[in-house]
Parts: structure tokens; sequence; C-alpha cells
């Protein structure tokens, strides 16, 4: 059977719960063979992060490593921070093909709040020649074609595929997931920390990771 690589890239700054449940969700539907965490090094669409890239990788591995088993791979990938230039997920995605080989089935994973914007992505269309997409709901963001750009639906409308074709496939291909309902973003979690409200950071982040940003004494005013 061709190997599926589930990819789920991003700045982790820092990593909260929506990443494991979005990462958790899309290896069982799709029954991936690994996990590949990639952090992000400068994306061209953000400013810069709070967060070190030594700390982002440490909160990663505890916040991720527990779900390494006989089953599933994980792997942190640092390709994205070792570049000096900008990062566009088109090269990392040309560089994992590489690696991989043209038969393995890339999924990379992302939140319905990103295929809003994915014409605004560095040669997005390229994307689809490199990998599958698995793209799950967020509160307030529906998986609608109405509620996307009229490319990103046009490319979407001839893609879209059940998670054994995904599986099947090595690109091409896109899985929707409208069960993920997991309201979190990194800034919420900063926003709480700068305020001090541990409390509120606790709602939105795993424990371990918690403890080590106090440990660390990071996204401090």
């Amino acid at each position: 059977m061709t190997a599926c690589i589930a990819v789920l890239g991003g700045s982790f700054d820092p990593v909260h719960l929506g990443h494991v449940a979005l990462g958790q969700l899309f290896c069982g539907l799709l029954q991936a063979d690994e996990l590949r965490i990639l952090p992000a090094g400068r994306p061209w669409q953000k400013n810069g992060m709070e967060a070190g890239d030594a700390h982002r990788i440490a909160m990663l591995e505890l916040a991720f490593r527990p779900l390494n088993n006989d089953k599933l791979n994980v792997v942190f990938d640092l390709q994205e921070i070792e570049r000096t230039t900008p990062t566009y997920t088109v090269e990392t995605l040309r560089a994992l093909r590489r690696e991989l080989g043209p038969q393995a089935s890339i999924v990379f994973l992302m939140g319905a709040d990103q295929l809003r914007n994915l014409d605004t992505w560095n040669e997005w269309r390229e994307l689809f020649a490199l990998a599958n997409l698995g793209v799950a709901t967020r509160p307030g963001y529906d998986l609608a074609q109405e509620t996307l750009p009229p490319p990103v639906a046009q490319e979407l409308s001839t893609r879209l595929a059940t998670p054994d074709t995904v599986r099947a496939s090595s690109h091409g291909k896109v899985c929707l997931a409208p069960t993920l309902d997991v309201d979190i973003s990194s800034s919420r979690i900063r926003a709480a920390l700068h305020a001090g409200l541990e409390a509120d950071a606790n709602a939105l982040a795993m424990a371990q990771v918690l403890d080590y940003i106090q440990q660390h004494n990071l996204y401090k005013n």
C-alpha cells in the first residue's frame, strides 16, 4: 500500500489543542502512516514570532510526541526553520515530493480559515500538483463553496474526494472534514498570557506546553 503522509505546518507560536486535534482528525480519517510536523521559519504572510525556534520546537515535541506509536510515526521536519529566506508552502511541498517520491500520498492539512485565503498563497494552484489537501472547519468558518473565493471554489469543485480516495492518490484531491469543532488560535493564547489570564490559557493549550511556557517565562509583557 502507498504510504500516506499527513503534513501539518504552522507558526505554532505556541502550539495548542486545535493543532493536535487537526492532526489527530486527519490521521484517523486517512489512516496515515506518518504525521509530519513543519514549524514555519519566516512565513511571508506573518510578522515575526514571539517565541524562538528552539522553544517552538520543544513545545511541539511535548504536544505531539504522545501521538507517536506503532501505527503512526510522528516526524518533526525543520526545513523551513533552516532556510534563511521567507518560506512558501509550495517550496516545502516540492522538497517533500523530492524526498518521498512520486507515489506517496502527501496530504497538506489546514483549517477552513486558511482555505478562504488560499488564492493569496504563492503559486497556490501548484499545490494541487504536489499534494492533496485535508481541510477541516472551524467555528465561524464553514466550507460552503459560496463562502470561498471563486477561483478556489472552482478548483475544489473537481477535486473533492473521500478519505479513502485521498489516501490512494499522490496529489490533486481535497478531503473536507466538517467535524473539528475547536475554536482556538495561538493569538488568543498569547493574549491571555500577556494579560496574566492563565486560567483562560489553560482551556486552550495542553498542560505540558503551558508548564513549559511558565518555566521559560514565554509570552510575557
